[in-house]
């Protein structure tokens, strides 16, 4: 059995590979900006790069500096990361950056502690921010790190269970070199979203391979250990399309829980008692949204009655034309829908 690795070795390994193959021109790399490698790093959390791209650019257009973003209004910022989903981490960016210019006179702090006292920066997040942009000796641990790991030193256990995770943060902490931090931790995401993939893995091609535990034993497919399998809930909902002269009526969704702070179509949970009351509309064809922890069956009714508006709170609703959309935020199952319903009129 071939023994593990020394952390010096390690990192001495892991550097190496950083200069001779590493990532070095996405569009956050070559910049020290706090505010830069901020928003990569929230815009990263379970998105892969390619998605992350052109909504980096684009918020970045919008909002060159934190100040102008958190000066932004939120329907604004939500309206550009339309389509991106998780939605909780453009409330918590726009948070994070009011906290920025309102706490700490719009510079970004440099501390672990501080910089994960802003909403939305995790552990692994304020790591990356404090080794990229200030050159602190902190380690990471994001999805492609937790792969690495978990199979380099054979890991046992699904690394949502609290004492795997402190096993792999010890390990991360123990191994992240304390010189030329930065390059150690890009290299140790690079490896594992180019190398040491989730599926079919490019073994000959790592640099940590003549001690890979998994490798060794013949576990590559087996770790990390996948979370265990529950029964896949899911809802069912009624969306209700008020048409009226081009304009369709939205609602905004409650600040908190699933696309909150979002504009979408009046919504009802199906029931049998709502199903007698809605069953002489017109159902255009359902839509099946999946989240990551639920499947969200939708099934939009062309309503013929007006709607009941004075019961609503005026900043709730408004009248979206779809000729002249505005710039506020959609789930992306509601700007698809409104996109039918347009071509549909025209």
């Amino acid at each position: 059995m071939t023994s593990e690795w020394k952390p010096r070795s390690f990192a001495k390994q892991v550097i190496a590979y950083y200069h001779e193959k590493g990532r070095k021109d996405l569009p956050w790399h070559n910049t020290k900006d706090p505010y830069r490698i901020w928003l990569s790093e929230i815009m990263l959390q379970q998105t892969q790069v390619k998605t992350v791209i052109p909504y980096y650019q684009k918020f970045l257009k919008a909002f060159p500096n934190v100040l102008d973003l958190a000066n932004a209004e939120l329907d604004e910022v939500l309206h550009l990361w339309s389509g991106l989903g998780y939605y909780s981490r453009a409330r918590n960016l726009h948070k994070a950056a009011q906290m920025v210019r309102d706490e700490h006179q719009g510079e970004f702090p440099q501390s672990q502690a501080e910089l994960e006292s802003l909403p939305g920066v995790g552990r692994s997040t304020a790591g990356a921010i404090a080794a990229f942009a200030f050159d602190k000796p902190a380690a990471i641990l994001d999805g492609n790190v937790k792969r690495v790991l978990a199979r380099c030193f054979a890991i046992e256990g699904w690394y949502g269970q609290t004492k795997v995770l402190n096993k792999l943060w010890d390990l991360s902490e123990k191994l992240t070199s304390k010189n030329e931090t930065a390059a150690f931790n890009q290299a140790m995401m690079d490896l594992g979203a180019v190398v040491c993939k989730r599926n079919k893995p490019l073994c000959s091609e790592c640099p940590l391979a003549q001690k890979c535990q998994a490798l060794q034993q013949d576990r590559i497919a087996e770790l990390p250990h996948r979370k265990p399998k529950k029964a896949r809930p899911s809802k069912s909902v009624y969306w209700l399309i008020y048409l009226d002269k081009g304009q369709i009526l939205l609602q905004k969704r409650p600040p908190s829980g699933i696309w909150g702070g979002l504009w979408s179509l009046p919504e009802i949970e199906i029931e049998a008692k709502v199903q007698k009351q809605y069953s002489s509309e017109r159902q255009l064809d359902a839509i099946l949204h999946k989240f990551s922890h639920y499947d969200l069956h939708i099934y939009p009714l062309l309503m013929q009655k007006k709607p009941n508006i004075s019961i609503m709170e005026p900043s709730s609703q408004q009248w979206y034309s779809l000729a002249e959309p505005l710039s506020v935020g959609l789930p992306t199952p509601v700007s698809n829908l409104l996109e039918q319903l347009k071509q549909n009129l025209d």
